[in-house]
């Protein structure tokens, strides 16, 4: 057993592992050295090839669990940790410019009203009072808008997201 094909085949699961335990990018590729380093110093443990993805596997749950120690997370979260980033406006204004040329991909309906809804911040309440629509249809076409942006994106990608629904990668289709 190499290490070299050991970790080209198992190094996407891992991520994938540390990505659903710990939300910073940063800290997964830590901690996928980290694991990279104990298996190559330990490979000689393994008796078969069969057990190999179980120690990797057992390898990066006790990482995790001494890198969770080690910063004591569990106590001494700070308020940072705990709640979501809000984003500036310079960040949501990038993000917007981003995300635009999907909308824009939409038919004119669905773009304008998640133009105004999602990017420019109307409340729906007062978007359905604007288009003498009750709120509970304004709800409902802002769902089948949503649902068609999201057939866009995935058209164009192949996103791979955490267990509490955070995009942490993506891949780009390649049209034929």
């Amino acid at each position: 057993m190499k290490i070299e094909d050991i970790w080209l085949e198992y190094r996407g699961v891992l991520k994938q592992f540390l990505h659903a335990k710990v939300s910073n990018e940063a800290d997964v590729e830590d901690l996928l050295q980290d694991i990279l380093i104990k298996t190559y110093n330990n490979l000689n443990a393994v008796k078969t090839q069969k057990n190999v993805k179980s120690w990797l596997f057992q390898i990066a749950n006790n990482t995790i669990i001494d890198y969770y120690r080690k910063n004591g997370r569990a106590q001494n979260a700070t308020n940072e940790e705990l709640s979501p980033l809000e984003a500036s406006e310079e960040v949501n204004i990038d993000l917007s410019n981003c995300i635009s040329p999907f909308i824009n991909a939409l038919p004119e309906e669905h773009a304008s009203l998640l133009t105004a809804i999602d990017l420019n911040n109307q409340s729906q309440k007062q978007y359905a009072e604007q288009l003498g629509l009750s709120y509970s249809t304004l709800k409902s076409r802002v769902q089948k808008s949503r649902g068609l942006l999201k057939q866009v994106f995935d058209d164009c990608c192949h996103f791979k997201i955490d267990k509490i629904g955070n995009v942490y990668d993506y891949d780009v289709k390649i049209k034929k």
